[in-house]
């Protein structure tokens, strides 16, 4: 069933993301910091363009949003000219940035005062997943909202969970970004030790994928990671800003993260060599730099 629906945030994950909703049929209205880009997505969609969140949201049964961080979303939300003030009574707010779960829940209490129920619900499967519409959603929240939502969201995901209340969303996509950096830095170490070895790469990773080591990052970087190829993909800069909130997270719940505190520091080695752009996978780049020394 159609509905009417705001997108707020057009990066390289919402504004693919937008598209769908719109092909889906739904009657959507999107909002961007920067006018052009928004514009550019009324020219691959159809849609309408608002000047300000609060624009975007009015009349819309559901607003989704996915910007970059906590100040962000709390700069879209808040205000005469946020999302909140555009808003009414009974509609559903859903945000897809990943924050900390704190933020969420202190958005919720604010939605909450306005009757607006509110979905946190960060994705995971990167730019590649928001073009193909295949991404995995976590979303914390009320059940009978969510059951709302969900088919919506089905426009560009192919799985979505209620992990539990508000905040439960960011915490699973905590665990995703936590166990995302063993895995890059298990493959970086790897794929450097075969190539020290005189190893095809190649023929390694076809061998060694289809047993116990394989995973979607092996079968999906191990190509770009042996050419030295990292000018793509989820950036080093927003890995870190993840693994911030996971490690702070951390610290109030009493979890202990050795693995993740030190692989955020080999990101941060990582811009220092001036790859904050560079995807996830640039490890190898770290590994690499430091054997030549």
């Amino acid at each position: 069933m159609s509905m009417n629906v705001s997108f707020i945030g057009l990066g390289v994950m919402g504004f693919p993301m937008a598209g769908h909703l719109a092909n889906a049929g739904h009657n959507v209205t999107v909002y961007n910091r920067t006018t052009d880009k928004a514009q550019q997505w009324t020219q691959q969609y159809k849609g309408n363009v608002a000047l300000t969140p609060a624009f975007a949201a009015k009349d819309a049964d559901i607003v989704f949003m996915c910007v970059g961080n906590d100040d962000d979303l709390r700069s879209v939300i808040y205000g005469n000219d946020g999302v909140l003030a555009g808003m009414t009574d009974g509609t559903i707010l859903v945000d897809h940035t990943t924050t900390s779960a704190e933020v969420a829940r202190e958005v919720s209490a604010k939605a909450a005062l306005q009757n607006i129920a509110f979905i946190d619900a960060p994705v995971s499967g990167g730019q590649a997943g928001a073009e193909n519409g295949v991404l995995t959603v976590m979303a914390g929240g009320d059940e009978t909202v969510f059951a709302k939502v969900q088919p919506v969201m089905a426009a560009f995901s192919r799985f979505s969970q209620l992990l539990g209340e508000v905040g439960s969303g960011q915490l699973c996509k905590m665990v995703n970004q936590i166990c995302i950096a063993g895995v890059v830095q298990g493959l970086a170490e790897g794929l450097h030790f075969a190539k020290q070895a005189g190893l095809d790469g190649e023929k390694v990773i076809e061998t060694i994928s289809k047993g116990a080591a394989g995973s979607w990052q092996m079968e999906n970087r191990y190509k770009t990671m042996w050419q030295g190829e990292y000018e793509f993909g989820f950036a080093v800069d927003w890995m870190r800003k993840d693994l911030g909130i996971a490690l702070d997270e951390a610290k109030n719940n009493g979890a202990t993260l050795p693995m993740t505190a030190t692989v955020d520091q080999y990101y941060a080695d990582v811009q220092a060599l001036g790859g904050g752009r560079y995807d996830t996978s640039s490890l190898l780049a770290r590994i690499e730099a430091l054997h030549k020394k």
